[in-house]
């Protein structure tokens, strides 16, 4: 199943990148585990490639300024049609603004942004890249979730800024809400109170579609990542969270709606 090269709805995440120490190596260890192929992108911030499935673009890798010592981390990026009013709502909303807004070439308008818990996630104005082209099929972005600890406070961040509508989930002991724009779920928020990473602090983790989780759990240690937590059955399918070699966190998925390829 693919999905339409069109504009996205402010706040629909719309991209995931990850820059790295060593690009080169984490491109191989990423076109092992999920086929990816490479192309350049825009390089305003260093080195950077665009990974490709089918011809189709589907996440970016850049890398960091050897002098530069960030965490390693994925970047969910959320659409928006104007880069600069979204930053500062984001900043009167509570929420940081450390890169941007700047422009990537032709390609679009960015920035880098944390929600008032920490969260790093990115904005997106479009121009002639307008995000993910690809999705449901292996090695493609499937899901974005902001993990933190709890939601209603946040929630009320990413409601103000993108308008979101939220459904939370009635538990006792469950803190989760989905939100929704154009009546259609794009994200979710997933308080874990103190089961959040210490290391970690609050952050939005991508979801990968794969084939076989289990199969694809064992191939990231193969590759020389870490399995951080199992494969286990999910709502949504098979999941497990793993990290590549320099880190970086991920969840991968046997989606129980995932088509045949």
């Amino acid at each position: 199943m693919t999905e339409a090269a069109v504009r996205r709805t402010p706040g629909t995440p719309c991209w995931v990148s990850l820059i790295v120490h060593g690009l080169s190596t984490t491109q191989n260890f990423y076109a092992e585990l999920f086929g990816w192929e490479f192309v350049p992108g825009p390089d305003q911030l260093g080195p950077y490639v665009r990974a490709l499935i089918d011809g189709k673009v589907v996440a970016g890798l850049g890398q960091l300024p050897p002098d530069r010592h960030l965490p390693v981390a994925w970047t969910t990026y959320l659409a928006t049609d104007d880069a600069d009013l979204t930053a500062e709502t984001i900043r009167f909303c509570g929420g940081t603004v450390a890169v941007g807004p700047l422009d990537a070439g032709e390609a679009g308008r960015l920035a880098i942004a944390s929600d008032p818990s920490g969260a790093v996630f990115g904005i997106w104005q479009a121009a002639e890249h307008l995000g993910t082209a690809l999705a449901h099929v292996p090695g493609t972005p499937v899901w974005n979730e902001l993990v933190t600890r709890e939601t209603s406070t946040v929630a009320k961040f990413y409601q103000a800024v993108f308008g979101y509508e939220a459904e939370a989930v009635v538990s006792a002991d469950f803190d989760y809400q989905t939100l929704h724009l154009d009546g259609r779920p794009v994200a979710s928020l997933h308080g874990v109170g103190h089961a959040l990473p210490r290391d970690r602090g609050p952050h939005w983790m991508t979801y990968f579609e794969v084939a076989d989780t289990d199969g694809a759990a064992a191939r990231v240690v193969d590759l020389g990542g870490h399995v951080l937590q199992a494969p286990r059955e999910g709502s949504s399918g098979r999941v497990a969270t793993v990290a590549d070699p320099e880190g970086a966190v991920f969840t991968i998925v046997q989606s129980h709606r995932a088509e045949p390829t």
